[in-house]
């Protein structure tokens, strides 16, 4: 062999050794699986780095809560707790409604707070964008409520009935409200009223709001009247027509029963002329004539006019007929027109009226009986015509 071919080939200048310790120099490729490794690397790493972010975020959102506004809200929004809501049910209506910015966070709120359970049915003013707890502190203080459930007592009815449409209006029987009517110095009564609330429960519309028993309804018309009573100046006026208080009251009820606005003024002065006029002007001998007094006397429903010559003849302390001066009590419950009108009577020296016509009310007055019978046989043709008698 020549001494050439013994030598090892010279390395040519396109190839690239590298040297291996404790061997023999081979081909090389160590630049490209560095950078080989390089990029395995980094892929382990970011994705370790991305894990790690995704790991944190997750914890982050475990402890960070249900989304939830800032508060204190904008703007006004009427939400409405229906009858069988539960929290869940309310916390979907308050989010549809854009109150609230989740269902959780309202649940949530309302799980750390016992009165919760307590929210009343109805109608509340909420804004947007509230925070879940505000929100719920509205809702479970009942005074926070915009709209109630109401009863109304119309003018001249009388105490039985009141206590029926109160009754039939609220969760109470009539013997929780009569059991109430036993406590009259729990009701505000005047004294004058002698205990009897018949003519003190003002009509109007009242509120029942939550929690609402029914003292509390009794004593709020009550004072209803009260309100009614200052306005007329009822104890002023009494003493200066040399009556007292709790007679006007009576006087109220009887024009309730028995007039209609314009004309109360005048069946007032009628009712005075009568109880404090002479004795033999007008041939009334201080009856009153009332037969609405004689019928609440009888226990014959409201509106018997009509009555038989023997309801007429029977002798109670109501019959107006036979019995000279005022009822004992009122006989119905009257309204603001009626106590002003007894505390104003109209001046006049009518001892007599009829309200000849029942559809319209018109109601004609008169001084002496002639006038009377006069009136009365217009009532009766009317009557000829008319389904009202």
């Amino acid at each position: 062999m020549s001494e050439q071919e013994s030598q090892p080939d010279a390395p040519s200048e396109e190839q690239d050794y590298t040297y291996v310790p404790g061997g023999r120099r081979r081909k090389g490729r160590g630049f490209k699986g560095c950078f080989a490794v390089l990029i395995a690397l980094a892929v382990l790493v970011g994705g370790f780095w991305f894990g790690l972010t995704r790991g944190v975020d997750w914890v982050s959102d475990q402890f960070q809560g249900p989304d939830d506004y800032p508060g204190p809200g904008t703007g006004s929004v009427e939400f409405t707790v229906n009858e069988g809501d539960t929290v869940a049910q309310m916390g979907r209506n308050l989010k549809a409604d854009g109150i609230t910015k989740s269902v959780q966070a309202f649940i949530d709120a309302a799980a750390g707070e016992p009165d919760s359970s307590g929210i009343q049915v109805g109608a509340y003013e909420l804004q947007k964008e509230m925070k879940a707890a505000d929100a719920l502190e509205v809702l479970i203080d009942p005074d926070n409520l915009v709209g109630f459930p109401t009863v109304t007592i119309p003018e001249g009815l009388r105490l039985t009935e009141i206590v029926s449409t109160l009754a039939e209006n609220t969760d109470f029987p009539e013997a929780a409200w009569n059991r109430a009517l036993q406590q009259p110095d729990k009701l505000g009564l005047p004294d004058y009223a002698e205990g009897n609330a018949e003519g003190y429960l003002f009509p109007a519309t009242y509120e029942i709001k939550p929690g609402m028993k029914p003292v509390a309804i009794l004593k709020t018309m009550v004072a209803r009247w009260s309100e009614a009573a200052e306005a007329a100046d009822l104890e002023g006026r009494a003493a200066e027509l040399g009556h007292t208080p709790g007679e006007l009251m009576i006087i109220a009820s009887l024009i309730e029963a028995e007039g209609r606005g314009e004309d109360m003024p005048k069946i007032s002065r009628v009712i005075y002329n009568r109880l404090d006029g002479p004795g033999d002007k007008g041939g009334t001998n201080g009856t009153l004539g009332i037969d609405a007094a004689i019928a609440y006397g009888l226990g014959l429903s409201p509106g018997s006019t009509e009555l038989t010559p023997d309801q007429l003849a029977e002798d109670t302390p109501y019959n107006t007929r036979l019995n000279a001066g005022l009822p004992p009590t009122p006989i119905e419950a009257p309204g603001d027109d009626a106590i002003a009108a007894a505390a104003n009577p109209e001046d006049g020296d009518w001892y007599y009226y009829v309200t000849v016509d029942l559809s319209t009310g018109e109601t004609k007055f008169y001084e002496d009986y002639d006038g009377f019978l006069e009136g009365r046989d217009e009532y009766k043709a009317y009557c000829e015509t008319s389904d009202r008698c």
